[in-house]
Formats: C-alpha cells, structure tokens, sequence
C-alpha cells in the first residue's frame, strides 16, 4: 500500500500531515525570509515545527533565527570553528558576497532611522518615501555632485536593498495620484545591523565620510548578505 501524507478531516476537507509541512518549510526558507504577515499559514506551521526544522537544517550547518515578536525566520550558515576546534570546515551552503560601500552606507542609515522610530513609540512600520531615501544618503555625499547621476546611483542602491529584502517597495494605494514611490523598511535588517554595530554608527560615518572623500575601498564585515 502506497504511503499518503494527507488524511481527511470529519467534514471531508484535507489537512496535510506534518510531513508534507515540514518539506514545505524547508524549500521556503532555503529559498528566503519567511514573513508572518506574508503566509500566516506558513508562519504558525514554523511555530509548530521550528525543533524539527532546526534539527534538520543543522545537519546543512546552518541555523534557525526565528524572531516571533518582529515576524521574521531565516536560515544562517554557523560561526566558523576556531583556529585551535580540531572541528571539520565544512563549505558554506549560504554563500557571503560583500556588499558596495553605497549600499552599506544606505542600510547603516536605515538602521539608524529604524532604531530611532522605534524609540518614538509610534508605529510599527516605518514607511519612506523616494525623495526620503535620496535625501537620507544625499547630506553625506560630497557637495558639487552632478544632480542626476547623484540620485540614479542612489537608486540603483535602493533597488539593491530591495533586492536584498531589507527595503519593500509598496503598492501605490487606489485612487491615490501619481507620486514618488514608499519603501517599508523590512524590521529583519535589525538582525543582520545589530545593536552593538549601531552603537559604533558615529564612528564609521566617520570612516564613511572619509571613503567618500578618498573613495576608498568599502568596509566588508557586517555588511555582507
């Protein structure tokens, strides 16, 4: 007899065995971010499995964050062994590409304002607008700048953001005229911008400012994806 992951409930509407979920799961987030407002459904069957689920991705070297309060779950690659951990260097399933010195400067400023629109109180989604982006790069970029190649290459790092998660552009709503696009700043960059990296935030602007002026190669570490 041919094993059946799907059983049927008492009014005769499917429900899929945790099996099925499981390998739901692990595709999803191999592939990306979970989000608990993108699939609830998702979401609470992370809940449900995340023992199975870091079990399994273990085996990968690779760990489960799992941020139930901000509504996140990723997999990471795991710290490399120490020099003196007899422990096997196994290759890197999440591949590390250090980012452009513009895009990292674009998520320290984000951060920045993330963390201080936490510290408001307010809402719990921080909404920008285009010309809020450019502006937010636009004051640490050298004075005399052409205009128009200025604000295109801060596009291309807002695209890249974007591209990487951290930014969500939105939907412009019905109805409403035609205007400068709004990005939500994803809250998973928290994780990847910690909090003892943003309380060095003065120090490298400093050494921001000085790459700029000097065009110095960009600072690798915790700007890589």
């Amino acid at each position: 007899m041919e094993d059946d992951f799907s059983m049927a409930m008492p009014d005769g509407a499917p429900m899929v065995a945790p099996a099925a979920d499981l390998s739901v799961l692990l595709i999803g987030l191999l592939k990306g971010v979970l989000y608990r407002d993108g699939d609830p459904r998702q979401w609470a069957a992370l809940l449900n499995l995340q023992a199975r689920v870091r079990d399994y991705v273990a085996v990968l070297n690779l760990d489960l964050v799992l941020d139930e309060a901000e509504g996140y779950a990723f997999l990471k690659s795991r710290p490399e062994p120490a020099d003196d951990d007899p422990s096997p260097r196994l290759p890197r399933l999440v591949a590390r590409r250090p980012l452009s010195f513009p895009v990292s400067l674009l998520l320290a400023l984000l951060r920045k304002k993330l963390a201080e629109f936490d510290a408001s109180g307010g809402d719990t989604r921080l909404v920008l607008s285009r010309d809020e982006l450019v502006e937010l790069v636009r004051v640490f970029l050298p004075d005399g700048s052409n205009e128009a190649k200025l604000i295109d290459q801060i596009e291309i790092s807002i695209n890249k953001v974007v591209e990487l998660g951290f930014l969500r552009k939105l939907k412009p709503a019905v109805g409403a005229a035609t205007g400068p696009a709004s990005y939500e700043v994803r809250r998973i960059l928290k994780a990847f911008v910690d909090a003892q990296w943003l309380a060095e935030f003065d120090a490298r602007l400093a050494v921001y400012r000085a790459q700029l002026m000097g065009e110095a190669p960009a600072v690798e570490g915790q700007g890589d994806e």
